[in-house]
């Protein structure tokens, strides 16, 4: 068994031995995109397991080691690994546990801080704890190599696509389940790419990129364009089915298209506030000119994406630079808490691009989103009285059936919308 190595602040390290051991275990938030991570962290000879587990059980063991008024990402983050080690079966003294940590001004920063007390409190406190961020932390036997960073901006391209794509198809589906089986189809392709060395280049990702517009164009249509439904909001609860209470599969169920931006756009925002910090606040030029380059790399990425949807018959979303550009006159590139001005940015393309309906979720209580989320709402009905936007907050005690209810009212109301606006456009022809 490898040997428990701790640095000098106590803090309990991974090594090099455990990496030849241990079995990290990942939370889940983007099925599609932590897969694929998973593949490529499998390919770089770690042990990775993704947690599936969502049901209530994860709520409660996160109530018993996360305070309720905590960012409630982090209670369902820390109750799906306390939930996972207990009842997951593996060998508590074989893992370790895998997080991301952003390093920014809201309660996300003090995750893996949270994660290691519920760990302590346990009796568990021997089980290490990996912060994936950018020299935050360390540790010996986990490292974030150029190849490995290179290689994971492949697979979250591959997988906004895949997720752009599936989200214009699902609801249109003449066969009920074709989009979930060709998005399996093409994670297991991927994935097999992977382990033979392909796709792994932006001239294969570019080829890779048509094949998945082309099979998923393929897939056999009916019915009438259905109100399309933007989800924006807290990263977290955003994405994750756990954290907005599986809402992509309730406005499928209630005849709307959902429309989720990608998470390119946030991993792009998160190096361009390092550039902003050095222009506003000062710092090391050299630190400047090395996020510059790498989120150029990725912006070039995001623009291959774009350009092979704009080749199709699938609606392509704005790059990065139009974002920041929309929401100029709204918020200051100071505002980067939390998800910061990308948030409203997010809504007010939304809008331009035809998507009125907005459901903006949100932790109870948090901070940053209650101002560049439901804050900025008024301002942006405002100036687009025909938009038709929703705060949810989610937290423990919010009941799901409250939720879907205030969601009903915004479809509703767009579909009203709709129908007047079809009806006008026949008038005048």
């Amino acid at each position: 068994m490898a040997e428990l190595v701790y640095n000098e602040s106590g803090r309990l390290l991974f090594t090099k031995e455990m990496k030849k051991e241990y079995t990290i275990l990942m939370p889940q938030m983007l099925p599609i995109h932590f897969e694929m991570f998973r593949q490529l962290l499998l390919l770089e000879g770690y042990k990775v397991e993704q947690l599936n587990n969502d049901s209530r059980n994860v709520v409660d063991e996160g109530l018993k080691y996360v305070h309720n008024d905590t960012c409630y990402p982090a209670l369902l983050v820390i109750g799906q690994f306390m939930d996972g080690i207990k009842n997951g079966g593996y060998d508590p003294h074989k893992i370790a546990l895998f997080i991301t940590q952003t390093g920014g001004g809201c309660r996300a920063s003090n995750y893996i801080h949270l994660l290691r007390k519920a760990l302590k409190k346990a009796g568990m406190d021997y089980i290490p704890v990996i912060s994936v961020s950018f020299g935050l932390e360390s540790n010996p036997g986990f490292s974030l190599t150029i190849t490995l960073i290179q290689k994971l901006v492949y697979g979250m391209m591959y997988g906004d696509l895949i997720m752009n794509v599936a989200n214009q198809v699902r609801p249109y589906e003449a066969t009920q389940g074709d989009t979930d089986l060709m998005v399996q189809d093409w994670i297991k392709e991927l994935v097999d790419r992977f382990q033979h060395g392909k796709g792994m280049s932006r001239k294969a990702m570019r080829a890779i990129f048509d094949e998945i517009i082309a099979d998923f164009e393929a897939i056999p249509i009916t019915g009438e364009e259905k109100v399309r439904v933007g989800v924006v909001g807290e990263i977290y609860v955003k994405f994750s089915a756990l954290g907005n209470n599986h809402l992509e599969e309730f406005l499928l169920s209630e005849g709307a298209e959902p429309v989720v931006p990608g998470l390119t756009d946030f991993m792009i925002f998160k190096i361009y506030n390092r550039v902003v910090d050095v222009d506003i606040y000062g710092g090391s030029f050299a630190k400047k000119e090395v996020c510059e380059f790498f989120m150029g790399y990725i912006q070039k990425c995001q623009h291959d994406m774009i350009d092979a949807l704009e080749k199709s018959r699938f609606r392509a979303p704005g790059d990065f630079e139009q974002l920041r550009q929309l929401v100029q006159g709204y918020l200051g590139e100071g505002c980067k808490m939390g998800e910061g001005w990308l948030l409203t940015a997010e809504m007010l393309e939304l809008i331009h691009s035809g998507t009125n309906n907005i459901v903006c979720t949100q932790p109870f209580g948090c901070l940053p989103n209650h101002i560049v989320g439901k804050g900025m709402i008024r301002a942006l009905k405002d100036n687009y009285p025909d938009s038709n936007i929703v705060a949810i907050d989610y937290d423990p005690s919010a009941t799901k059936i409250n939720q879907e209810n205030r969601i009903k009212l915004m479809l509703a109301n767009g579909k009203a919308m709709a129908k007047k606006k079809k009806q006008q456009q026949e008038a005048a022809v």
